[in-house]
């Protein structure tokens, strides 16, 4: 028999560890897929929301969800500490109804409870799935918060339900909210909008929630734990508070 050498040994260890981060990998997507694919999909399907349907059981946390909270004190699209035991991934698209309604049910009452109390962090992904009007609307959004104004613009948009691609969201619009958001320079909104570090960062959202198996909004993740759609605002609660303990908090 022959010994294997220290450079084959540790070749072998490379491939090994290799394998087991990319099944790894292939477990959180398919956990996560199956978590969305056991509800909005096919309840959106049908016309229903899933706000209307039991929530599937959450899934258990993982440490490679958990490391996709980003934490930057910097990101101008997210709100609340940065150091926040809980952290809330939102994947979103602003023509899409139902995160409209949950910016307009249950997101209020996140913020007074928990994100003005340090206990949680929201940051937003921009996820457009609806074609272009969404992703000029994600790029509006990214080039709001360039002036620190993205959470004005989040909530002038979701203020009403807007029919989906029927023009609510055209360049004329979309100044119109920037406008009402208090958003004072016109001209590095449009610029900000029109630049390749726009398109870069929605990409970079949009990839994110492809890999993990996202295909409909809205989507989260409570410190790993996956959620789909406009649950009711106990089920959000109860998520946060669920991971707050976690965290010792």
């Amino acid at each position: 028999m022959t010994a294997s050498t220290p450079s084959s040994s540790r070749r072998t260890r490379r491939r090994t560890l290799a394998a087991v981060a990319v099944l790894a990998a292939a477990a959180v997507t398919a956990a996560f897929a199956l978590t969305l694919d056991g509800s909005g999909n096919r309840d959106e399907a049908a016309g229903r929301s899933p706000a209307d349907t039991k929530s599937a059981a959450p899934a258990p946390a993982d440490e490679s969800l958990l490391a996709l909270a980003r934490r930057d004190p910097s990101d101008a699209l997210a709100v609340g500490r940065a150091d926040a035991p809980v952290v809330m991934i939102e994947y979103s698209d602003f023509q899409c109804p139902f995160c409209g309604r949950f910016a307009r049910e249950t997101e209020p009452e996140l913020l007074r409870s928990y994100v003005d109390k340090g206990v949680l962090r929201i940051e937003w992904r921009n996820f457009p799935v609806f074609g272009e009007e969404s992703e000029q609307a994600a790029l509006a959004g990214w080039a709001a918060g360039q002036q620190k104004k993205f959470r004005e613009f989040h909530d002038v948009v979701y203020s009403e339900p807007r029919e989906r691609n029927a023009g609510a969201f055209s360049a004329g619009n979309l100044l119109a909210m920037a406008r009402e958001a208090g958003i004072t320079d016109i001209e590095r909104f449009r610029a900000d909008m029109a630049s390749d570090q726009a398109r870069s960062a929605v990409r970079k959202d949009q990839e994110e929630g492809y890999n993990l198996g996202v295909t409909s909004t809205p989507a989260f993740l409570i410190n790993g734990r996956p959620i789909l759609g406009a649950q009711p605002t106990d089920t959000f609660k109860e998520a946060v508070e669920a991971a707050a303990k976690a965290a010792g908090r």
